[in-house]
């Protein structure tokens, strides 16, 4: 059995605590007239100001599984771990440019997932089925990392009975965890991780900062720690502090396909919508960039952990645990548990704001959609709680029943998926001229290629699904499997919507205006204005 931290379990404990009682207490924060609304439970009522949106959306993008993934690839692999932060840098000019009109659009015609604007902007509730489908399957994995994530901490702080308890000691802190989660989730909604994303932000920047200053200090300064990392990478052969010449492509295409997908993720447009104006939506992904300074310092970590011999002589050392293992050597056992603290919460915001999107796609794109059209609002809200439990229960066998490596590896396939969202999402944000069928023709060809492709890398950690980068077709170079994937659904969509016009087929009813896609909040009343025409 492990020996407990006993300090750094404490302040761990006390912190969760602290965030348990908020998120049960945010039901009455902004308290709303008609709680039994999904605007209300799935949107906190659309009525997050600039700062309670900024730190909504990094509670919810920032991740325990960043916190541990991003150091812990920098450790594993070096200089290609940063590619998170090209991405980040890159992916918010990129929404600038088309998030306030999906939240214009959102904002007037009652829109609360992007599967939503699918449905009316396009008429095709089989399009839209496959988006909402899509958002589900690539969330889950993601909540499960969350998980994951708390798991690491737990694992280093020694509790759960160690690698030899019986199955319900060794997870009995993970499900008191997932418990709570649960409970003040089902009972708040979005509330609950706006309030908490103010501790889990302020932690995580204190951590990170303390981090950056205290631990080279102690291990002789960064000249030092990136001499011995470059020592390593030399020895071990399986990284190296700069790209190599034949990962550029690979690192390119990552980054860019990333950004891409970041804000296709159900949560990200979540986060978006409950904004209270579209000039709120502007003016994050105006200052959004200033977590990216805070990812490139995290980042560090990783070259931290490998000066500091963190697994050093232990065979198969998992390097998920490399950051969590650092601050229980480097740090005090109380600021140890400070660290471990922002870590757990930083799952906890993420996994509830994940679960209550898919919970709003189930809710509107399958069950009012296709199984029950005559829902009331007060239905809408009791499935929508009821399933945001289904699917963290769901993420809780699949954490507790496969491997780990199955977890990341979905994940990685979760970013490939959601990219085929791309095109019926943001094309349509701009342009009426793609067919529905065409989309959908488009976005199976993407997900099926990509998949398969996905499917037959290896890596020594599994047979399949191995890794994310595969030959790109016509080039040679390898290249992130997502973005081909995307070229191939664009190529699909573009040549069969030719077709398709050509022979005149019939087309879905486009019921916005171009006036929705520049809305501000108290232009609703836009949406009984003239009737909407079928598009040419």
């Amino acid at each position: 059995m492990k020996d407990v931290n006993v300090p750094a379990l404490v302040v761990f404990v006390l912190f969760f605590a602290l965030v348990t009682v908020m998120g049960f207490l945010a039901s009455r924060w902004r308290r709303a007239d008609n709680a039994a609304h999904l605007d209300e439970w799935g949107l906190g009522g659309r009525s997050f100001g600039t700062w309670v949106t900024w730190f909504l959306l990094g509670g919810d993008l920032y991740t325990a599984y960043t916190f541990v993934a991003v150091p812990a690839a920098v450790y594993a692999t070096g200089a290609a771990g940063f590619f998170a932060v090209p991405y980040t840098i890159i992916a918010y000019p990129l929404v600038f440019l088309f998030l306030p009109r999906l939240w214009s659009v959102s904002r007037v015609h009652g829109y609360v997932t992007p599967a939503d604007f699918v449905r009316g902007r396009y008429g095709s509730r089989p399009l839209s089925l496959v988006v909402a489908l899509t958002g589900i399957l690539a969330t889950m994995p993601y909540i499960a990392l969350q998980l994951v994530g708390i798991q690491a901490v737990l694992d280093v702080l020694g509790v759960g009975g160690g690698e030899n308890a019986n199955w319900f000691v060794k997870d009995l802190p993970l499900f008191i965890a997932f418990g709570v989660l649960a409970a003040y989730t089902y009972s708040s909604g979005l509330r609950a991780p706006a309030l908490i994303a103010f501790v889990k932000d302020a932690l995580v920047y204190i951590v990170i900062i303390v981090a950056v200053i205290y631990i080279p200090i102690r291990l002789g300064g960064y000249g030092h720690i990136f001499d011995v990392a470059t020592a390593h990478f030399k020895q071990v052969k399986t990284g190296s502090m700069t790209v190599p010449d034949n990962k550029q492509w690979t690192y390119a295409t990552l980054g860019l396909g990333s950004a891409m997908a970041l804000f296709m993720y159900p949560h990200s447009v979540t986060g978006v919508l409950a904004s209270k104006s579209r000039n709120t939506v502007r003016r994050n992904m105006a200052i959004m960039p200033a977590y990216s300074l805070m990812l490139g310092l995290l980042a560090l970590l990783g070259f931290m952990a490998v000066a500091a011999g963190v697994g050093s002589g232990v065979k198969g050392f998992n390097s998920q645990l490399s950051v969590p293992q650092l601050f229980a050597n480097m740090f005090p056992d109380w600021f140890t548990g400070v660290a471990f603290a922002a870590i757990g919460i930083g799952a906890l915001v993420p996994a509830a704001i994940m679960s209550i999107a898919a919970a709003n796609l189930f809710t509107r794109n399958v069950y009012k959609e296709w199984l029950k059209p005559a829902a009331t609002p007060a239905d809408e809200t009791r499935i929508a709680k009821l399933v945001s439990l289904l699917v963290k229960v769901g993420a809780l066998v699949f954490v507790l029943g496969m491997d780990k490596q199955a977890a990341i590896n979905l994940q990685l396939l979760g970013g490939l998926w959601i990219l085929q969202t791309f095109v019926a999402i943001v094309g349509g944000l701009f342009t009426r001229w793609f067919h529905h069928w065409a989309l959908f023709a488009g976005w199976a060809a993407g997900m099926v290629y990509g998949t398969w492709k996905a499917y037959g890398i290896a890596s020594p950690a599994t047979k399949h699904f191995g890794g994310n980068a595969a030959e790109i077709p016509g080039i040679g170079e390898l290249g992130y499997i997502g973005l081909t994937a995307f070229a191939l659904n664009l190529i699909v969509a573009v040549a069969l919507t030719l077709v398709l016009r050509a022979v005149k087929a019939p087309d879905g009813l486009d019921e916005t205006k171009p006036s929705d896609y520049s809305a501000e909040a108290g232009d609703e009343e836009l949406k009984n204005a003239p009737e909407p025409v079928a598009a040419h």
